[in-house]
């Protein structure tokens, strides 16, 4: 009996060890995405419009072996901002008028996180006149100014960049920034009508711009580091353009698909963001409302402004 006993217990121990052996994978032969293009289709190009109809659209798609995945910067001359192409087909709306190059970068993503970059060259028009209605109700068709009106609610919030329309994160209470960063309310921003296609918006601060700091601000003189809150600056004046928005929403949102460009680094609306694209999603003689991205560039900041009295 003691020799079955030994006799089972070294094969017990045998199993043991046969089933603790060590088990090696391999990956196999991880390579990065070839023969990648991207195919561009300018709107409305024809031998008689060679960069397009002047809505400024333009279709990208991405073909090659070995893609899983594929992301697309439109403008190489802006900060870096890729976008997922949802399979493999993606169009964009350039909105800064006239005729413009732009290089485009298209990262091509494989397995195990191998990727191949190319990049193209697209020539492009975009002609856009706004709504006369728009301009009169920004302008007086002269000059008007405006002001965050603390007095409603939502006057001031935030949300998603994309897939939501609405300031979803957090919203405004009446007078919420009355005690914190008041400079907010007493900021104002008139809007000019010089011609029938220039206009200038003049930013005026008695108590400061309401902005982020450092690398989050554009406006110069503003602190290195710090909290969001109000910081000297004296205003400025700048140009701005009307330009077609470059989100795609939808009229129905509502919008009025029509944004304001602010040009230079030295004006804002309501809040120093980065992005200077204002879409105007509403506004008629009494009430503005705008939507921009926001210091963090996954962020949609909404203001509702009024006129000065």
């Amino acid at each position: 009996m003691k020799n079955i006993k030994y006799i089972l217990t070294f094969l017990l121990i045998g199993i043991v060890f046969t089933n603790c052996t060590e088990e090696k994978y391999q990956l196999g032969e991880l390579k990065a995405p070839s023969n990648v293009a991207v195919a561009i289709s300018v709107a409305g190009k024809t031998t008689a419009n060679p960069n397009g109809d002047g809505s400024g659209d333009v279709t990208f798609t991405i073909s090659g072996d070995n893609i899983l995945a594929s992301k697309i910067d439109f403008n190489a001359n802006d900060a870096v901002d890729l976008v997922l192409v949802d399979g493999g087909r993606i169009t964009k709306k350039y909105t800064t008028l006239g005729l413009n190059t732009y290089t485009v970068t298209v990262i091509a993503y494989g397995p195990g996180g191998t990727s191949t970059t190319i990049t193209a060259d697209v020539t492009v028009r975009s002609n856009f006149t706004p709504d006369s209605a728009i301009v009169t109700a920004l302008t007086n068709n002269a000059s008007k100014t405006w002001v965050v009106d603390k007095s409603v609610a939502g006057h001031f919030g935030v949300g998603p960049w994309t897939g939501s329309v609405t300031p979803e994160w957090w919203s405004a209470n009446v007078n919420e920034k009355v005690a914190t960063a008041n400079c907010f309310y007493t900021s104002t921003f008139t809007f000019a009508k010089v011609s029938s296609t220039a206009y200038t918006l003049k930013v005026t601060c008695p108590d400061g711009a309401f902005t982020k700091t450092g690398s989050l601000t554009t406006l110069p003189g503003i602190p290195a580091s710090g909290d969001e809150g109000c910081y000297s600056y004296g205003g400025a004046t700048g140009a701005f353009s009307f330009v077609p928005s470059s989100t795609g929403i939808s009229a129905a949102t509502p919008s009025t698909q029509t944004s304001i460009l602010l040009s230079g680094v030295d004006t804002f609306i309501g809040y120093g963001s980065l992005k200077k694209e204002y879409e105007i999603m509403v506004i008629n003689a009494n009430y503005m409302y705008l939507r921009v991205q926001g210091t963090e560039t996954g962020n949609a900041w909404y203001l509702k402004l009024k006129p000065t009295p």
